[in-house]
């Protein structure tokens, strides 16, 4: 794995990364009816994350990459399966609120790891980190108040379901820092893809989506990949608190793309969202500055 050692161009790959992820609500927005086929999107998504991963480990570790498989273990197994349903539950997220609001769930997934870490790790959680906590938690009790009709509550659940699943990987990886993370995230998208395919036949749908909609599936799955490699590689150089911080990138993006108009979205948040979602990007922001003493590294290997 490239090791970067200027911090600099480090927080430059990992906003790099945030810029790719932060496409994703945007590509999901341009997916024609996707309400009516998040099956077929994860199917097609979870093979091209799982494609591409696993050609990654190939030329960075060799023949010898599926080896990493017999290692996961109990402990990457769980987290495969928590990333997967965080990715699932969060095509159901989008398709059924705003972008805002189910980026902004995903944005509180710090103060979901911490509960898990203090409820299965036994990690301590300090005082100024349940003040964060309690602000963020404040915030999506406001964004959850103006989500009308029961479609939009659905969204809102959704989207706390996702940044639970995220959470879960998370706290995986500190249970057994060992596990090769890389490929529990390819297990994540294959996951998807055998779940999707079961629902699928269950329905006795189509397996694939129209051409047009088969390409975005796969776009989405590609800048997954991209973001996960340029994330794993400035990950080594950047203290944990500091890659919190950063991941508002993703967040910030997604909200602006699918509302700038000139991109033909114009999903405009509305005045809950925006305080809502201002009292969580402060509450992350002050659990990073409340962090910046931790110099506690979660490379991506």
């Amino acid at each position: 794995m490239l090791q970067i050692k200027d911090r600099r161009f480090a927080i430059t790959i990992t906003l790099l990364a945030g810029f790719f992820w932060s496409f994703g609500p945007f590509v999901v927005r341009n997916i024609d009816q996707a309400g009516n086929v998040p099956w077929q999107y994860l199917f097609t998504r979870g093979i091209v994350i799982f494609l591409l991963l696993n050609l990654f480990l190939f030329f960075e570790e060799g023949r010898n990459f599926y080896k990493n498989y017999f290692k996961v273990g109990i402990s990457g197994l769980i987290g495969g399966i928590g990333l997967g349903i965080a990715m699932t539950t969060f095509i159901w997220s989008i398709t059924n609120t705003t972008a805002a609001i189910t980026l902004l769930c995903l944005a509180a997934m710090p103060f979901i790891t911490a509960l898990l870490g203090f409820l299965f790790l036994k990690e301590e959680i300090s005082l100024n980190v349940w003040i964060s906590i309690l602000i963020a938690t404040v915030g999506i009790v406001i964004m959850a108040m103006e989500t009308k009709g029961a479609n939009s509550l659905l969204g809102l659940l959704f989207g706390l379901a996702s940044a639970l699943g995220f959470s879960i990987f998370s706290v995986s990886l500190r249970w057994r820092k060992e596990t090769p993370k890389f490929t529990t995230v390819a297990i994540a998208g294959l996951f998807c893809c055998i779940f999707s395919f079961i629902i699928i036949q269950y329905n006795d749908q189509s397996l694939l989506s129209s051409s047009k909609n088969e390409s975005l599936f796969a776009f989405h799955g590609v800048l997954v990949c991209l973001g996960l490699i340029l994330y794993s590689i400035g990950s080594k150089t950047i203290p944990a608190a500091e890659l919190t911080l950063l991941s508002l990138t993703e967040v910030i993006g997604g909200i602006f793309w699918v509302w700038v108009p000139i991109l033909g979205i114009n999903e405009i948040p509305s005045s809950n969202t925006i305080t809502g979602g201002f009292l969580i990007f402060m509450s992350i922001v002050y659990y990073s500055m409340i962090m910046k003493d931790n110099k506690r590294f979660i490379g991506l290997n």
